[in-house]
């Protein structure tokens, strides 16, 4: 690597480190894109696997919609030294084609590393996916939280935070609940199946990445209502499912969406009213998977 690229990544080091402390927002915008957006499928994963990234899983949740569920080794080991932190292990690359534009995005890892509750530092694979995709603003809501109020976040009063997941199942040891959800997502119980799977070691623990296609749980009802703003979020998909010690969670769905659409309104267009369903029948589905 020369000088300059070298003076390029701690430029984008230093600015992902101070937007953790100063406020930051769910979603990376890496460049506006034109053309056939399989081309640049084709080119952003070039990128990603020269910067050392895995492509451990990809589907396209709904036509001009492509997510690419990405991880390293720096990315594997971070989430190793955290209970759940199987949740941040694949970071999540969109390219997503709205009007005449493709958007190429990707998840905030800094991001999840607060949601999450995580030790450690995510700011140094947020800058590595900079360097190989680019950076021209972090998107989501209106306005940037910092990591301190992050780390405490749940959407409203009475609704659940990061540490009241759902728990969908307990098994005799980790292969075994692993063993389940693989069978459950092949056989694509409650309309679900399989994104990617990444084992985390380190903790003991097996993340899913989940396609949910069935009624109000669906991946294309819950986006066509609150997916709405110019800037698309497509890097919310999929769920994850997570086997830790032998037990099976999913976080809660009143936290999930709300941490990547935190200023989502409760009541009118495009808001949580809309999907009230969806959170009882994504359980349903991700309780059909696991069979407990």
């Amino acid at each position: 690597m020369n000088v300059s690229h070298l003076v390029a990544l701690f430029s984008l080091l230093a600015a992902t480190a101070a937007g953790a402390a100063d406020g930051m927002k769910p979603f990376v915008l890496a460049q506006r894109a034109s053309g056939d957006p399989a081309a640049v499928v084709a080119t952003v994963k070039s990128k990603l696997e020269g910067a050392g990234f895995r492509i451990v899983g990809s589907y396209a949740p709904y036509p001009g919609a492509t997510v690419l569920a990405v991880t390293n080794d720096e990315l594997i080991a971070q989430a190793g030294k955290n209970r759940f932190g199987a949740y941040a292990a694949a970071q999540r690359v969109t390219i997503t084609k709205v009007g005449e534009e493709v958007q190429v995005s990707f998840t905030n890892p800094s991001w999840m590393q607060a949601g999450y509750r995580m030790a450690g530092d995510l700011g140094n694979v947020g800058g590595q996916l900079a360097s190989a995709l680019g950076k021209l603003e972090e998107y989501g809501p209106d306005d940037a939280m910092t990591a301190k109020k992050l780390r405490k976040y749940h959407y409203m009063v009475g609704m659940e935070y990061f540490d009241e997941p759902n728990e969908l199942g307990k098994f005799g040891s980790q292969a075994e609940a692993v063993d389940a959800i693989e069978a459950g997502l092949a056989a694509k119980r409650g309309g679900a199946s399989k994104v990617y799977r990444v084992d985390v070691p380190g903790s003991n623990e097996t993340v899913f990445g989940v396609a949910l296609t069935q009624g109000c749980g669906a991946d294309t009802f819950i986006m066509k209502e609150i997916d709405f703003k110019p800037l698309r979020s497509t890097g919310h998909l999929p769920y994850e499912l997570v086997a830790s010690n032998g037990e099976v969670f999913a976080l809660y769905a009143r936290f999930r969406i709300a941490m990547n659409f935190p200023d989502l309104s409760m009541m009118g267009s495009n808001s949580f009213m809309r999907i009230k369903c969806a959170p009882d029948a994504i359980l349903g589905s991700l309780k059909a998977v696991v069979g407990k």
